[in-house]
């Protein structure tokens, strides 16, 4: 049965496509055993063939011509690690049209356009696997897809980009401001030059979309998702969550309510005792609530070289099984519901506010009052510290309505008494 070779084709020699080169090339002597047959890079699609030379042993697989790639009939799997939405897409569904298995880690093409490719791959017999799409080396999607397929899965969140979670961490536990911590997580490679997509959110917004497609059966795209990031937030900010017995984590949110799905990516307070709040460094974590299994958690390096070359490899691996076995082809889209979107308007949390207000007699219970009237019910509420005609004082509410928050604040707007919100940060359960 199946092939004593099977030829492989990689898109892309970059940081992660390197990990994927070096974990095929120290696999080799096992893949007889764990596969019954031999995988074979065949050809390396790359921009700059002279740099890329000085990685690979056998200079003769390099080319930077897409077309030697789809037009060989003798390539059965196609990995690609360029990111990015184009050319990948095109090259993605130009190989299942061709009738090759496609590997990919790219998070940002897969929650677009994942429900089309997954159709194709299904309309031409062929696989289409992203397990290092999300989280890096941290197995979910496996899981998601087949070992909780039994349970109906209300919940999934958690940290998911490593790059925001080692901000906070500095923030949290050295006592750095934003941009020192951002300054450190550059030099060590964390975050890129421009760390937009990461600090903004979009990142951890892009998993969360293709999370919750999976574990909802329902279609969720990156623009479903509502993301902020922690550019806002500050060493105050911490201080005062620390003394409140919470810890402030960049978190990726999405259930499965029965007014639709929440899909949202933003800073939450989670309380200290939470597995979640030690979850530090670059390090991602995940949550899955299950009617049967209850609470699930996954962790690990969520980025990075090896990891991610771990996750790619694993899906590389089970395409060459499928082929061995004649078994592959059964990928489909499995969004067979058609559930609304919530609102950010409409989700129900607990927020902390942050507010400088004038310091004199009546404030606190003038703001009690405009939140009472905006169906805002306090929990906790206290002045931290004055100065001068200013007072800064920290309110935490109960479960509220977004939108009714909103109202309150767009009244606070209009009142002197009130200097500035300076912090609205929602907290978690």
């Amino acid at each position: 049965m199946g092939k004593d070779v099977i030829n492989v084709a990689l898109l892309g020699l970059g940081t992660v496509g390197t990990g994927v080169y070096k974990v095929m090339k120290q696999q080799e002597p096992e893949m007889p055993e764990k596969l019954n047959t031999v995988l074979k890079i065949k050809k390396i699609l790359v921009r700059n063939l002279e740099k890329a030379a000085k990685k690979v042993e056998d200079t003769s697989v390099l080319t930077n011509d897409w077309k030697e790639i789809v037009q060989d009939e003798s390539i059965d799997i196609v990995i690609e690690v360029m990111g990015g939405l184009e050319p990948a897409g095109t090259y993605i569904k130009e190989a299942l049209l061709a009738g090759k298995s496609v590997v990919t880690a790219n998070k940002d093409l897969i929650a677009v356009r994942g429900g089309e490719l997954l159709d194709t791959a299904q309309e031409n017999h062929v696989d289409l696997m992203f397990e290092a799409s999300v989280a890096g080396g941290i197995p979910i999607i496996g899981p998601l897809k087949d070992s909780l397929s039994a349970n109906y899965i209300s919940e999934v969140m958690g940290i998911v980009n490593g790059t925001t979670n080692f901000i906070l961490s500095k923030m949290t536990e050295e006592g750095m401001d934003y941009y020192q911590a951002l300054t450190a997580a550059t030099q060590l490679g964390y975050a890129e030059a421009d760390p937009t997509a990461d600090v903004e959110g979009y990142d951890a917004g892009r998993k969360i979309a293709i999370m919750a497609s999976i574990a909802f059966h329902s279609r969720v795209t990156f623009e479903d998702v509502y993301t902020e990031g922690i550019t806002q937030i500050t060493a105050k900010d911490i201080a005062y969550a620390r003394e409140l017995g919470w810890v402030i984590k960049l978190l990726g949110v999405a259930k499965n309510t029965a007014e639709g799905v929440e899909a949202r990516v933003h800073p939450m307070l989670i309380p200290k005792e939470h597995p979640l709040a030690t979850v530090s460094g670059s390090y991602n974590a995940v949550f899955v609530h299950g009617d049967a299994v209850d609470d699930v958690m996954f962790y690990g390096r969520g980025a990075g070289e090896m990891p991610t070359a771990s996750a790619v490899m694993g899906d590389v691996f089970a395409a060459a099984k499928n082929i061995v076995n004649r078994s592959g082809g059964f990928t489909r889209c499995g969004c067979y519901k058609k559930l609304p979107i919530k609102k950010i308007d409409d989700i129900i949390s607990r927020y902390f506010l942050r507010m400088e207000v004038e310091n004199k007699p009546g404030v606190l219970a003038t703001v009690a009052s405009v939140l009472g009237n905006n169906s805002v019910s306090i929990a906790q509420v206290s002045q931290t510290s004055k100065q001068g005609d200013s007072a800064e004082i920290v309110v935490v509410t109960d479960h509220v309505r977004e939108c009714h928050l909103k109202d309150a604040l767009l009244t606070f707007q209009k009142m002197s008494m009130v200097k500035s919100v300076s912090a609205l940060i929602r907290v978690y359960g």
